[in-house]
């Protein structure tokens, strides 16, 4: 008796967790779950490349100071694209 008892709650707990499951993975390919990827991804990325060029800006200036070069003239030889004030900005998103 315990065994089937036990064999019914295991099936049930499968059975409960796949429905959940299931919902979860069509929910995602909705278009309001596409969206909601899609602005997860673009946060992650906008992250990642802060991140990038942060630790771009820590190694220059340990190589600045490694050659003896004083911090602005490392900057004047950067591109213009190198310039913070010259990065793009993901467009924010409205919900």
């Amino acid at each position: 008796m315990k065994g089937r008892v036990l064999w019914f709650v295991a099936g049930t707990t499968a059975g409960v967790y796949g429905t959940f499951k299931a919902k979860r993975l069509a929910d995602r390919f909705t278009p309001t779950g596409i969206v909601d990827q899609v602005a997860a991804w673009q946060v992650g990325l906008q992250a990642f490349t802060e991140e990038v060029r942060a630790g771009m800006s820590v190694r220059e200036a340990e190589v600045a100071e490694h050659l003896g070069l004083p911090p602005e003239a490392l900057a004047r030889a950067l591109p213009a694209s190198r310039h913070p004030d010259a990065s793009r900005q993901l467009p924010p998103h409205h919900e």
